[in-house]
């Protein structure tokens, strides 16, 4: 997709929803710098879009279960990929999000 130059162009249809994921921390609360190969990849991510949501049988709109800026859970894999410059950015439909994390 290299003609999208800005992600906020990108607005998710149906019952999808544009997430971003959370980069892993690189220094320990004690500031001791963790070397990349130790870093993993987390499955925490930053909700951007969602999209209107599915209709059902009857043509009603079915609410989401996830809005934008909700931090959640989603899988170690699948999702359609973005890449936006240097940033990568995923489409899961909103059944695939595992669950929301709630802020204290």
């Amino acid at each position: 997709m290299s003609f999208l130059r800005n992600i906020k162009n990108l607005t998710p249809l149906m019952d999808r929803v544009l997430v971003q994921r959370v980069k892993p921390e690189t220094k320990t609360a004690s500031g001791i710098f963790l070397p990349e190969s130790s870093v993993k990849e987390q499955n925490e991510a930053q909700v951007l879009a969602v999209g209107p949501g599915a209709l059902d049988r009857n043509g009603q709109r079915l609410p989401m279960g996830v809005a934008t800026g909700d931090r959640v859970l989603i899988p170690q894999f699948g999702g359609s990929p973005i890449k936006v410059g240097e940033d990568e950015y995923h489409l899961f439909r909103d059944s695939e999000i595992l669950a929301k994390i709630k802020e204290n």
